[in-house]
């Protein structure tokens, strides 16, 4: 059974240690989190675990000036320690500049975000299910290895002010890797969903070992700007990669992509793809979000771009004062989305005369945040396209390249359905929705001698 604090425990302890602080104003949030996992390399399972942690943190503000404590212990010592604590520290730390009242009570519409299956999952159905996936490993005459985890969490918020909020989410992933004997070929995949009775172990498994057979000895390829076909494991790592930052304050200080000469921003401009829509849903079905957004407001749906067109930025309470309007409440996930037909890999395959085949990046970091330059490279699994056909493997490659300028008018060519996929480094946390794109110019820069 389940461990996770109950609406009326988070309730009580929210309660508790808003009724120990003697500051001026306070923000307090309770949780409870369940984390199991299996991990398996060389076609055999190597650890299994289950955690269970609770955790309380309160901030606080005496005469503006801010101070905040995190405990792990959830008895009424504890919480009365970590008020102290935070009030303490808020006695001897500088005037908070950005400080504002917290909130008042708001209404929050719920979202269904939560499976007891998940959260419940046990020892014996993990194993069942990722039984298959090893033998088909095994079969093919690959080594595979993987991560198998699901966890469920239980918080609430709640301020001095009279807000309050709980609410339940879990989610599971499993990412694959498989690959050849003599090390020459390599395949991944991974997915995740709030339910794991969705999660689709054949599909990972039969995917990951696919693109492994068919990686195998991989030619060389030049550096130089390409015409590429990104899966949708490909764009979730690179827009999740940290060009694509909606937010406003870096917007209007210069420091962001979206910003614009003279303090002003590019809000109205068509700056990407006109098929192109970005937007925040918390109550879509296969991608739910939270009932709140960062600043603690109610969420709503926000489209961020619109036919290309940049919409809405993120302001949080503080910089929306500053610039006189409603913060936005999002966004609390991330949807991509085409309007119009939409393509299968398969047929963009067939519309490419000479390019590659993505699966996947891998250590992508920042170059540059004022263009959302980025850098980072392939992995298990680059292909070679010509005449319509995927002809063969080639070596891995690292790229600079700016999603702005990936997504801008003129570059996309074709555009997939989008699906539930998460950022291959966060093992699948994090998802969005994210459609398969096929791009007609894509910088690389050196080639990378990993598989």
């Amino acid at each position: 059974m389940t461990m996770l604090l109950t609406p009326q425990d988070a309730r009580r302890l929210t309660d508790r240690l808003l009724s120990f602080a003697k500051a001026d104003d306070a923000a307090v949030s309770v949780s409870s989190r369940i984390h199991t996992y299996l991990r398996f390399a060389a076609n055999a399972p190597r650890t299994s675990g289950r955690a269970e942690t609770f955790g309380a943190t309160v901030t606080v503000w005496i005469e503006r000036r801010r101070g905040s404590a995190s405990v792990s212990d959830l008895s009424d010592a504890s919480l009365r320690m970590a008020v102290e604590e935070a009030e303490t520290l808020a006695r001897i730390s500088p005037v908070d500049r950005e400080y504002l009242p917290t909130l008042g009570r708001q209404s929050y519409k719920p979202v269904d975000a939560y499976a007891e299956a998940t959260a419940n999952l046990s020892l014996a159905d993990r194993a069942r299910s990722l039984d298959a996936a090893i033998a088909a490993a095994e079969k093919g005459g690959l080594v595979s290895a993987g991560f198998h985890q699901a966890e469920a969490v239980a918080s609430a918020i709640a301020t001095k002010n009279g807000n309050f909020l709980v609410e339940r989410t879990s989610f599971a992933s499993l990412g694959i890797t498989a690959r050849t004997l003599e090390g020459g070929g390599s395949g991944f995949f991974l997915r995740s969903q709030v339910d794991v009775r969705r999660l689709d172990v054949a599909r990972i498994a039969r995917e990951a070992i696919r693109r492994a057979v068919e990686s195998r000895s991989p030619r060389p390829v030049d550096p130089g700007v390409y015409r590429v076909i990104l899966e949708p494991q490909a764009v979730a790592d690179i827009v999740s990669g940290g060009g694509l930052g909606f937010d406003a304050r870096t917007a209007d200080e210069g420091r962001s992509p979206f910003s614009a000469p003279g303090g002003k921003t590019r809000m109205g401009e068509r700056i990407f793809d006109e098929r192109i829509s970005m937007l925040s849903d918390p109550w879509r079905p296969e991608l739910p979000g939270s009932a709140y957004a960062p600043s603690g407001v109610p969420a709503q749906v926000v489209t961020l771009v619109k036919d290309g067109v940049l919409e809405n930025l993120s302001y949080n309470r503080f910089w929306a004062q500053e610039k006189q309007r409603p913060p936005t409440p999002g966004p609390v996930n991330r949807i991509i989305e085409a309007r119009g037909r939409t393509a299968t890999v398969d047929e963009m395959i067939r519309q490419t005369d000479r390019g590659l085949l993505v699966t996947r990046f891998w250590y992508i970091r920042s170059v540059d945040a004022r263009t959302g330059l980025l850098t980072g490279l392939t992995r298990d699994g680059l292909w070679w396209i010509e005449n319509g056909k995927v002809q063969h493997p080639v070596r891995n490659l690292r790229f600079n390249q700016s999603p702005i300028q990936m997504l801008a008018p003129g570059n996309v060519e074709l555009i997939g359905a989008s699906e539930r996929v998460g950022p291959s480094e966060n093992q699948g946390s994090g998802a969005m929705l994210a459609p398969a794109l096929m791009l007609k110019a894509f910088t690389f820069t050196s080639v990378s001698d990993a598989v």
